[in-house]
């Protein structure tokens, strides 16, 4: 899959699937479900304050006649029950509503209902950029302050998961720094070698690593080939790796603000896929992210 049109067709293709909203009593997020439904992509359990989200409902001119409603004010009681729907599998993904995300979260990981796995959670952020004929994956913008060695591995076999379900079976890993050559006064640098060292040595599997790499020369082949970057990922990247939450918060935020791009956002290392969108998206972009969720579902 190379577009968010791609995306969307697919999911219609392996939907619907049934998506479980935690604190459904939020305006932007019972549109978002709304659209994906008349789509055909997803199915909702909504869980939180039926009165205010029939009222909202109103307001929006949605019939929840088909949805399936579960009564729970108490936030924290209906994130868990929203995750123990998942875990239950009478739903495949879950929804953060109106509710905080450190409750959501900790509701996913909740030992009893939750969907925990031993891994790290993390942020993929996937990005369909004008002029570019392939999706980028962004990791990670939103979860993980500081990743050290181990977790940098993790994150990045967490993206996996999301590419192998757009049908990208190995994907291209740039591990993205300040500069494209190692340095021991940045750590990162050396941290992007180990990385590309332990692909190699199949430490990681399923893609194909390599580090460290300027953004510049890790997403365009003309730069790469003008830096004389000889590397089978230079220019190709398909995820792009960023050092710390601070530079992939700011890639992100470029690319949501500078560029013209279609976006989506999800949360991987759980059992199921955990949609967590902003206020701040647009309509097109929860869409975007339900969609990416239904096909990690599909691909199981």
């Amino acid at each position: 899959m190379r577009s968010f049109n791609d995306v969307i067709k697919y999911a219609k293709e392996r939907g619907p699937k049934t998506i479980s909203v935690a604190c459904s009593q939020d305006k932007e997020v019972l549109m978002a479900v709304d659209i994906a439904k008349r789509e055909g992509i997803a199915k909702a359990i909504l869980v939180g304050d039926i009165e205010k989200t029939k009222s909202i409902a109103n307001e929006l001119n949605i019939d929840l006649s088909e949805y399936e409603l579960i009564e729970e004010k108490d936030l924290a009681k209906a994130s868990l029950k929203a995750v123990s729907l998942v875990s239950e599998g009478k739903a495949d993904m879950v929804m953060k509503g109106l509710v905080d995300t450190s409750i959501i979260l900790k509701a996913v990981l909740d030992k009893e209902v939750g969907l925990r796995t031993g891994n790290i959670l993390s942020h993929v952020a996937v990005f369909d950029v004008k002029g570019y004929d392939r999706l980028f994956f962004i990791t990670d913008a939103a979860m993980n302050l500081a990743p050290d060695l181990k977790s940098k591995k993790q994150i990045i076999e967490n993206a996996c998961v999301v590419t192998n379900a757009l049908d990208i079976e190995i994907p291209k890993v740039a591990v993205v720094c300040a500069k494209e050559k190692v340095n021991p006064k940045m750590p990162d640098t050396v941290d992007a070698k180990n990385l590309e060292d332990m692909c190699k040595n199949g430490e990681i599997k399923g893609c194909i690593v390599g580090g460290p790499f300027a953004l510049d020369n890790a997403v365009s082949e003309e730069a790469a080939k003008h830096k004389g970057i000889d590397n089978p990922i230079a220019g190709k990247a398909d995820i792009l790796l960023a050092p710390d939450i601070e530079a992939g918060n700011i890639l992100y935020k470029s690319l949501v603000f500078f560029s013209e791009s279609k976006n989506a956002g999800i949360i991987v290392g759980a059992k199921a896929p955990i949609i967590l969108t902003s206020r701040a998206d647009s309509e097109e972009t929860k869409l975007n992210s339900i969609a990416l969720g239904v096909l990690m579902a599909a691909k199981g």
